[in-house]
């Protein structure tokens, strides 16, 4: 399917890795000009190469600064993908207040401030896309980490807020939920859990969705690529009708049908 994006400017944060760089990569597929981020330039020149985008730029978007560093360089995109975040199994007594703000700056500041600055442009050209990488834990927070879920709740409300705020224009705001998936920082856990119990990675897997996620359909890690094929749609001019929604990649893990 050709998503009409060729002439398109795309920014992904967090994108030198897992789910971000299977989005960066299947929009530059789709011929749009790509922008890969990531917090250490080693990072950000192998994720151009392996996705294809034109640029990259270092920077730590859980910061004021490294936000002003982004839109200086890049003062307009037509496509905002809200990807970087963080996550952290900790039980709730020992999440600190310091642990708290560091997850509202990264996985929730950090969306606010670029949306806050891209916006406004793509009104006044009236075409633009801005998507908020959520997850099915906005809405079934975990357990294991209250404070993840806290923020993935916080994009779904900035996401229809400001999508309301684009009422008669062709820029839409929305979120993709995605359920547990194969990204990175997962990988590296589970490959991890699986050294400390000795055990085969495939037994952490079956484990995880028979005791953590027993509601899933899908019943394994989604691919990155999975979930970047439905967000490459929503930014296309084809998702014209899609706004203010929040899509749930999840596997099935969700048990609503709304």
């Amino acid at each position: 399917m050709n998503l009409q994006l060729n002439g398109k400017t795309a920014l992904v944060t967090g994108s030198t890795g897992g789910i971000g760089l299977a989005i960066a990569t299947a929009l530059a597929e789709e011929g749009a000009s790509v922008i890969v981020n990531g917090r250490t330039q080693e990072r950000v020149d192998s994720a151009v190469k392996r996705s294809g985008a034109t640029y990259g730029i270092a920077a730590d978007l859980g910061t004021e600064s490294g936000a002003r560093a982004v839109t200086a360089r890049f003062p307009e995109v037509d496509i905002l993908v809200n990807n970087l975040g963080i996550f952290e199994p900790k039980p709730f007594e020992q999440i600190s207040d310091d642990d708290w703000r560091r997850f509202f700056e990264v996985n929730v500041l950090s969306g606010v401030r670029l949306s806050r600055h891209y916006l406004e442009p793509m009104k006044r050209r009236n075409w633009g896309r801005i998507v908020f990488i959520s997850s099915e834990s906005a809405l079934q927070i975990p357990v294991e980490m209250i404070h993840y879920g806290m923020t993935k709740t916080a994009q779904l409300a900035i996401s229809r807020g400001l999508a309301e705020t684009t009422a008669g224009t062709a820029v839409t705001v929305n979120a993709v939920l995605p359920g547990p998936t194969a990204s990175e920082g997962v990988n590296e856990f589970v490959d991890r859990l699986a050294r400390t119990k000795s055990v085969d990675r495939g037994s952490i897997e079956r484990e995880f969705f028979s005791e953590a996620r027993p509601t899933s359909i899908l019943q394994r890690f989604a691919r990155p690529e999975e979930i970047a094929a439905l967000v490459a749609f929503v930014c296309s001019p084809l998702a014209s009708a899609i706004n203010g929604a929040a899509l749930r990649a999840d596997g099935g893990v969700v048990r609503s049908i709304a």
